[in-house]
């Protein structure tokens, strides 16, 4: 197998230039985030999906993990497709611009965006249809209590569609529950998603849910000094920040989608119509596990009702939409 990580963390590059064109006719594929691609959930994900697309299409691979810096975006793209990449990979909605601005000089490059609406030419956003698993994540909070608490990082649209689907999910359960809403306005401040939760806790909230990359471990800090308070991991398992008080999981394998996408861009067969949207359909993509070992864990009677309303879902019956 000829795969290899060529990781770099100063968002150039033209240093990989020799590495990299070691294989001509190798299956290339770049990764960008913004800061450590190892250390959150969210940038695991596609950490993950760039190792497995290595593994099982034998494919050189590479990451850069980048500081927010918008110009250095599009250098880093411009500089992976002179490089042959065969797909580029921008994990965030705030790749999107630089990938539009890039991707008109390189039509043989695909780059993939993340939380993105946009399909234009070789730019096609990946998406996960957020409405639906925290619209269940809504009725499970609405089913135990009478007001919960929603942690959002940067307010862009996969935040506020997950928020949108949670509260519509209490208010499936409950019209009158109320969800408390904070944006951090951060991926990374672990003290403001904590004070964010402290004082969602003490106006009544028994249930958070941080949506905030690497913030959310500050708002599980603050779950734990708590006792009774329960919380929910989102875009990685995070149990072990609150064994005891996290019910569950929203664990997308993001990996197993673009396995997919980048074994379809490698035969040839990636002819995509619009974004692509992964929902609940895709059990193998969009997961919501449950923590049998929560002080109280969610019953089995409210999973059977929780697996009814996932059918509606994925039906259209349930709008997580709309109220």
């Amino acid at each position: 197998m000829r795969s290899r990580i060529l990781q770099v963390t100063c968002g150039c590059v033209l240093a990989l230039t020799c590495a990299a064109s070691a294989f001509a006719d190798t299956f290339k594929a770049g990764l960008l985030t913004e800061g450590s691609a190892t250390e959150s959930g969210w940038n695991k994900i596609a950490y993950s999906a760039l190792q497995r697309i290595g593994e099982e299409l034998d494919a050189e691979i590479s990451n850069v993990e980048m500081e927010a810096n918008p110009a250095s975006f599009r250098k880093a793209f411009e500089d992976y497709a002179a490089l042959g990449y065969d797909v580029v990979i921008g994990h965030g909605f705030q790749f999107k611009d630089a990938a539009l601005e890039a991707a008109a000089e390189f039509p043989d490059t695909v780059f993939l965006i993340t939380s993105s609406d946009v399909f234009e030419g070789n730019v096609v956003g990946v998406n996960l249809n957020t409405f639906q698993p925290f619209f269940l994540m809504g009725v499970i909070a609405a089913s135990r209590g009478d007001k919960a608490g929603y942690i959002g990082g940067v307010e862009i649209p996969p935040i506020t569609n997950a928020l949108t689907g949670f509260r519509n999910g209490t208010k499936y359960v409950n019209p009158d529950f109320k969800v408390l809403e904070v944006m951090t306005g951060s991926w990374n401040d672990l003290a403001a998603a904590k004070e964010a939760a402290l004082s969602m806790i003490s106006n009544g909230a028994d249930t958070i849910v941080p949506n905030a990359n690497i913030s959310a471990l500050g708002a599980f800090q603050a779950v734990t000094e708590h006792p009774g308070i329960v919380a929910f991991g989102t875009f990685g398992d995070y149990t072990d920040k609150a064994p005891q008080q996290i019910l569950g999981n929203y664990t997308p394998d993001l990996s197993q989608g673009f396995l997919n996408i980048a074994r379809e861009i490698k035969e040839g067969r990636f002819a995509p119509d619009a974004n692509i949207l992964f929902g609940l359909e895709h059990e193998d993509v969009v997961i919501l596990q449950f923590n049998d070992g929560a002080e109280e864990p969610v019953s089995e009677e409210m999973r059977a009702e929780l697996a009814k309303i996932k059918a509606k879902l994925i039906s259209g019956e349930i709008d997580p939409t709309v109220p």
